[in-house]
């Protein structure tokens, strides 16, 4: 079964979400919620977490996470397994709470976490189960507009500081803010790269040169691996003259080794069979090969 692919660098930040198995309910009633914020609470302690905004729904919740330390992961599977065995223990059930492994989506802090917190905080409204986020008592709304406590596992400065250098003003900016968000239709996600990135072009470029090569990709799904990568028609821009056979080789072993194109994606863009495109590969390859050893050889 293809596992996400986690990327993980000190001060990434992320979207996490997590649903009940078979999308049954994770929390029955007020003590469930508060037991799950309470070890969340813990693990945000215990892994120097910054959370910048939650919301817990009734058969999954949002969290969105920044990790000064790489440890998604690790502060992850500790916060799902305890409330879990929470649950179980409580309700006298056993099994899985939780449908599979936690869905993470890593977001370019400076450009898209305003708008992912606001997205965050209206899911109830989305979803018809109230009318105005400040009636929904488990999220992060109401701490952040001033409407409440702020528990000890959310932090509301980076979030305020972009409306206003007074901590008031910045409340009252950051309510309108979020119900200007009521009326509109768009979502973060119609910029998502790959499924699993939130970030203009160059956010995704870096992010690609962090992804961890020395790890086993096999069951990573393949449109994650090759995430941000150039289209055919780029790579092969730079060499319009087709009869340029030779360069025009090498940009086919670029394509498929480094880029991860399939034969038969990049036959139909030359029109070429694909076995034709393997035969040229094979050939790249030999041809380099006797370069290698005429090197060692003078």
């Amino acid at each position: 079964m293809a596992r996400p692919l986690r990327i993980e660098f000190p001060g990434a930040l992320y979207h996490v979400t997590a649903r009940g198995n078979n999308k049954s309910t994770i929390y029955r009633d007020r003590q469930d919620r508060l037991a799950f914020l309470d070890i969340f609470t813990q693990i945000v302690d215990r892994y120097n977490w910054l959370c910048h905004a939650y919301c817990l729904m009734d058969n999954h919740y949002h969290l969105v996470i920044e990790t000064p330390e790489a440890n998604l992961s690790y502060g992850m599977r500790q916060l799902n397994g305890v409330y879990t065995q929470r649950y179980n223990r409580r309700h006298r059930s056993v099994g899985h709470l939780l449908q599979g492994r936690f869905k993470s989506i890593i977001v370019d802090k400076e450009s898209y976490l305003l708008e992912l917190c606001r997205y965050v905080v209206l899911n109830p409204v989305r979803a018809g189960m109230t009318g105005d986020p400040q009636t929904w008592d488990w999220s992060s709304y109401g701490a952040t507009a001033g409407l409440g406590a702020v528990p000890a596992f959310l932090t509301t400065h980076w979030l305020l500081s972009q409306f206003a250098p007074e901590k008031r003003d910045a409340q009252q900016a950051y309510r309108v803010f979020v119900h200007d968000g009521i009326e509109q239709d768009e979502s973060p996600w119609r910029h998502l790269s790959g499924r699993f990135i939130l970030g203009d072009h160059r956010f995704v470029e870096h992010v690609r040169g962090l992804m961890d090569e020395g790890e086993s990709l096999r069951e990573v799904p393949r449109q994650d691996r090759l995430v941000g990568r150039p289209p055919l028609s780029e790579l092969f821009a730079a060499s319009e003259d087709r009869r340029d056979k030779t360069r025009r080789n090498r940009l086919i072993s670029d394509a498929h080794v480094t880029h991860g194109y399939s034969l038969s994606e990049i036959g139909n863009y030359l029109d070429l069979h694909y076995s034709t495109i393997s035969k040229l590969l094979k050939d790249v390859e030999a041809r380099e090969t006797r370069n290698k050893n005429s090197q060692f050889k003078t």
